[in-house]
């Protein structure tokens, strides 16, 4: 099995970390960069849900920054983005590191500081500072967890996994495009930055999956081994993101076209025969396995309703583009948080009662912003807002409490 993304315990013991890795003395909350990224990043998202739904109840009035470029709806489209989901991603990558290179990760006060540049950014971003006060904090913590993840790679010259903190490279230019067009009053600039950063998370999810979900399913199965996909397809798949973040990046496939279909159709057909791969009837009897598989499900949808809408069936991209970013990318955030967040605090990989809840309502809403929202919208943004609000106000209530604890076995981390 690929070391790539096992972030949980490996099911032989990993060579012990080195004494400084003793975190013991070092408050729990930040001991690992998956406690303070996961949590707040799911507060943020919360807040950033009821702002945006304020927005359209006339509740809220936008940020100054962003008022040039339509107020509340570029905020929401660079937020979600770059300041939800890319906390997320530091907070699974920051984790991940250490058990790919048996190297203590950030924690202590490292950590405490690159998560007050994220912190700072999103708050400057809220209150309308002027846009350097904003970038300089946001692109510094994207550059400098690309540093903290490639200088650990490098050290234990794990050159196959360069691929992580060269995405978060790109995301980083994909954000300065985004701020530039927001500091030029450019409107496509902006969306062309957010779109990109939004397939480079994919790209990240599809190395993400294509590595753990057949591990996943098969120790929450009991399975003699994993079942992944071919690596040549995987590759490719993730291959495919990056291209079309760069392409989206200079605005290419942003209008209907022929010349479209086939491609968004190809990849939606490779990433449904992927999960094919890796299903097994019993994952509908594991929360914390159908989950993960819902939410590949939703990124082939997302794929092939990107083929109807440059075939013409489709009038707008906005539905394949909510499959894609409510369904499948905060889908599969929720489904791995939960689960990462249990095994990398030493408790049981069981879902509670809870947490079903939260998964089926997040599938919910993204059927409702998807499939309802298009003819009736204001009642299907309404379902969907208050299903995210719900899913991951439940992880929020649920988890705060094991986040902010030390490990239940107490080892460290």
């Amino acid at each position: 099995m690929p070391q790539l993304l096992r972030i949980e315990e490996p099911q032989r013991a990993p060579r012990p970390l080195p004494p400084r890795a003793d975190k013991s003395d070092v408050y729990p909350l930040w001991r690992l960069g998956f406690r303070p990224f996961f949590l707040f990043g799911v507060v943020f998202s919360l807040f950033a849900l009821a702002l945006w739904i304020g927005f359209y109840a006339g509740w809220t009035p936008a940020p100054a920054t962003w008022e040039p470029l339509g107020g509340w709806l570029s905020w929401h489209r660079h937020e979600m983005p770059f300041g939800f989901a890319t906390a997320i991603v530091a907070g699974f990558l920051l984790t991940a590191i250490q058990n790919w290179t048996s190297r203590p990760s950030l924690s202590g006060k490292p950590l405490l500081g690159l998560f007050a540049l994220w912190a700072l950014a999103r708050l400057a971003w809220l209150v309308g500072a002027p846009w350097p006060v904003a970038a300089a904090p946001e692109l510094a913590f994207l550059l400098l967890l690309a540093f903290a993840t490639g200088r650990l790679l490098w050290r234990a010259r794990q050159s196959h996994n360069y691929s992580a903190p060269f995405t978060i490279v790109m995301m980083a230019a994909a954000d300065a495009l985004s701020i530039a067009g927001l500091a030029t009053v450019n409107d496509d600039w902006q969306r062309n930055g957010a779109l990109a950063v939004v397939w480079l998370i994919v790209a990240l999810m599809t190395m993400i999956g294509g590595r753990v979900i057949p591990f996943f399913t098969q120790r929450g199965l009991g399975r003699a081994a994993p079942r992944p996909a071919p690596l040549w397809l995987d590759a490719t798949l993730m291959a495919a993101a990056l291209v079309l973040a760069l392409l989206s990046a200079f605005g290419l496939g942003a209008t209907a076209s022929l010349v479209w279909v086939a491609p968004f159709a190809l990849l939606a057909v490779a990433h449904a025969w992927r999960l094919w791969r890796w299903h097994d009837r019993d994952i509908w009897r594991v929360p914390l396995l159908w989950s993960l598989h819902l939410a590949c499900l939703w990124l082939a949808v997302a794929l092939a309703a990107f083929a109807l809408f440059h075939a013409g069936w489709l009038t707008s991209s906005s539905i394949a583009l909510h499959a894609l970013t409510v369904g499948a990318m905060s889908g599969l955030i929720l489904a791995m948080i939960a689960r990462v967040s249990l095994g990398h605090t030493g408790r049981p990989l069981q879902a509670s009662g809870a947490m079903t809840w939260a998964f089926a309502l997040l599938n919910l809403g993204a059927a409702a912003r998807v499939f309802v929202a298009p003819y009736f919208f204001m009642a299907g943004l309404a379902v969907a807002t208050v299903c995210w609000l719900a899913a991951f106000g439940i992880f929020a209530w649920r988890y705060a409490p094991i986040l902010l604890a030390p490990r239940a076995d107490g080892k460290p981390g």
